[in-house]
């Protein structure tokens, strides 16, 4: 018998059926600037749309990690598209950027209907939370790769800023307050300490909890900086709080940004990992958010009303720390 692509396990037919199913839903998050494809393998864009003067583009890509292994035991997965998605355009978002496209890249070993519409539809539900169109993406069949029920998921977005709005951090000041806007959880780092440090009837009980999806913050915060000054934006995700919130005063010589213990509430998740598995305070802040997912400069004047206007967008958010001289 001739062997065929199908025989070797990629069924090209199963896969654009799945894909034609699925347009409608794809095609929910179009926003203005997208043009019409010929059905090729790229999205077409309108930069012109947003009517940026001097527009700066920010590009980020980014996967969910080994979060995907608790995922892939529990057969709960559209949490982890909206994790594809917030990893992206709140990286985005650091630079004050409206995303604008996120493209998706799906690795699997056979066309699996259910678990990529789960996919799917969590990936549609992040764009709309983020405002940005899903653009494009990519579905690889790849047999002996990934076995039943094993995937791997990525993303890429791009946003778009003015020039004279692009938050570099250069206009950060001695005095100005940190606020921290609260997590939803563990968010999509640090998993592989996770499963480390919880047994396997641990990770089953707190499934829910560890699966939760990653706040995106992107309207938000949009709305914060279309009212007031915010001098720099931390998205708090590899390397956990210690060696993110840092990143506030990296272009800003002579400051450090200096927390205050015990100002927001640490999410008790966070303790159960650390006890469970006998992890250092400082291991732990420099893997986890430890409950702030993005953390925010303004003018000290100006802290409370950044913080009512989070809490209105049903974000909590607290005064966290301040921006110090470095003593010489």
């Amino acid at each position: 018998m001739p062997v065929t692509y199908r025989s070797s396990g990629v069924d090209i037919d199963k896969a654009d059926g799945w894909l034609s199913r699925m347009q409608p839903l794809i095609r929910s998050t179009s926003r203005a600037g997208v043009l019409p494809d010929r059905g090729q393998f790229a999205g077409l864009f309108r930069l012109a749309a947003m009517r940026l003067r001097d527009p700066i583009l920010v590009a980020s890509t980014d996967g969910v990690g080994t979060k995907l292994r608790l995922a892939q035991q529990t057969g709960e997965h559209e949490g982890i598209g909206v994790d594809a998605v917030a990893m992206n355009t709140n990286d985005v978002l650091v630079y004050g950027a409206t995303p604008l496209f996120f493209l998706d890249y799906l690795a699997v070993g056979s066309i699996q209907p259910a678990l990529m519409s789960g996919l799917l539809r969590g990936i549609v539900r992040g764009c709309r939370l983020s405002g940005c169109t899903l653009l494009g993406g990519e579905t690889a069949e790849m047999p002996g790769s990934y076995g039943p029920g094993e995937y791997d998921v990525a993303g890429f977005c791009v946003g778009a800023v003015e020039r004279s709005r692009l938050l570099d951090g250069s206009a950060v000041r001695a005095g100005d307050a940190i606020v921290g806007l609260a997590s939803s959880g563990v968010h999509a780092n640090g998993f592989s300490l996770v499963r480390s440090a919880l047994s396997r009837a641990q990770l089953r009980r707190f499934a829910r909890e560890l699966l939760t999806p990653t706040r995106i913050y992107v309207k938000p915060v949009l709305q914060a900086l279309s009212r007031m000054p915010i001098a720099a934006i931390a998205h708090v995700t590899g390397g956990g709080i210690a060696r993110r919130i840092p990143s506030l005063v990296a272009r800003a010589p002579g400051l450090r940004a200096t927390l205050f213990e015990r100002s927001w509430p640490v999410p008790k998740m966070f303790t159960i990992i650390q006890e469970a598995g006998r992890v250092s305070t400082p291991e732990m802040r420099s893997t986890f958010n430890m409950g702030i997912g993005m953390a925010l400069v303004c003018r000290a004047g100006s802290a409370a009303r950044l913080i009512r206007i989070m809490q209105r967008a049903g974000v909590p958010a607290w005064t966290i720390g301040t921006i110090e001289r470095t003593r010489s």
